[in-house]
């Protein structure tokens, strides 16, 4: 009976762990099949898809369990329906409706380039995206 308590307490132990790194793996993965199906399964050219992949992998998921995660989003296989929605809040934390308070807000990106690209290009492609602002932090 002197080991009973002891395997108790680590089996009780291992199953919270077990919880959290659940929940945490739920969310991730809703993240990658959202991402996945807003702006297609390349995870080169989509970014969002990209930085969920980044933070999957350093919870040490497995690529296969990701790869499972991509698919219903590309349209692969047939899932749950996950979609990316805005809720906005004010005065205390109340819900309203869809765009009450979004005009008070503008959307913005932000690009970076590494060092020594070409400064004409990146020109070039911020006048054609109709950027309003360029800093060169040379």
């Amino acid at each position: 009976m002197a080991g009973h308590s002891k395997r108790a307490n680590i089996r009780f132990r291992k199953g919270v762990q077990d919880a959290k790194s659940g929940m945490l793996f739920t969310k991730l993965i809703r993240e990658i099949t959202v991402s996945a199906r807003s702006a297609g399964s390349d995870y080169v050219s989509n970014p969002r898809l990209s930085t969920a992949i980044d933070k999957a992998l350093g919870q040490n998921m497995t690529r296969d369990t990701i790869d499972r995660a991509v698919k219903p989003g590309s349209g692969e296989a047939t899932a749950e329906n996950y979609e990316a929605i805005v809720d906005e809040g004010y005065h205390g934390g109340n819900l309203g409706a869809y765009s009450l308070v979004a005009f008070l807000f503008n959307k913005v990106g932000m690009i970076t380039f590494p060092h020594g690209s070409a400064k004409e290009k990146i020109l070039e492609g911020a006048r054609q995206t109709a950027a309003e602002d360029f800093l060169d932090d040379v």
